[in-house]
């Protein structure tokens, strides 16, 4: 168990601004609107049951059919390297000179931006593979190192937006915000998270940030 001061300074590590932009189309009605809620708390459920949010998203994009080659594909973000403040050490039990790696990557099913990660990680805790893909390509972290057989531990899981209006339960249909008033933001959910070996040796901090492209699928059938 960590201790609650360091997860909340871990928390604080990295929040960006969360801009807004437009949902699909079929999130303006209230039966689309009930979908989308339900969606984004079955991606989270999915995300807290499974050690690698990779393969997460790559079942996420084939099964709402998102893209034609629906494999989820990492995109590095380079020329922004964060030195790891000493929450993460302390969190991935490294000293203060022992030598962190970090990786900035977002996470595309065809077209669409699923995440956009920060990951801290202690290179001599991996395989001389899994550090050659880790410095030489866009391969996530999460499939790179999968031959370890790590498990995921989540210090935090957040809704950083919602379809529903508040009290949503107690209003009438009728009552509900028109479309035009429906925004997503940037972020929908923000997962904290950090990857063990199976011996209980830390190996990556991650700060996971899932954007509203999660909902950027066909609208789901309605009931007749």
């Amino acid at each position: 168990m960590h201790h609650p001061l360091l997860l909340a300074a871990f928390l604080l590590v990295v929040t960006p601004a969360a801009a807004a932009t437009l949902p699909p189309s079929w999130v303006g009605t209230v039966q689309g609107r009930l979908a989308a809620d339900a969606a984004l708390h079955a991606l989270s459920d999915r995300l807290a049951a499974s050690d690698s949010a990779t393969l997460v998203l790559d079942g996420w994009c084939a099964e709402h059919q998102m893209a034609a080659n629906p494999k989820i594909t990492a995109e590095r973000v380079r020329g922004e390297e964060r030195p790891a403040p000493p929450e993460i050490r302390t969190l991935l039990k490294a000293s203060a000179t022992e030598r962190l790696g970090y990786r900035h990557v977002r996470l595309r099913c065809g077209t669409h931006v699923l995440s956009d990660a920060d990951n801290w990680y202690v290179p001599a805790r991996l395989t001389t593979d899994i550090n050659r893909q880790l410095d030489t390509s866009d391969t996530p972290f999460g499939r790179a190192a999968q031959p370890l057989r790590f498990r995921r531990y989540t210090l935090s899981s957040q809704h950083l937006w919602s379809p529903l209006p508040r009290r949503w339960e107690t209003l009438a249909s009728w009552r509900w915000p028109r479309r035009a008033e429906v925004d997503v933001a940037d972020t929908v959910i923000e997962n904290h998270a950090v990857l063990l070996l199976p011996d209980g040796v830390p190996i990556s901090a991650v700060v996971e940030r899932y954007t509203g492209a999660v909902l950027a699928y066909p609208a789901p059938p309605v009931a007749r």
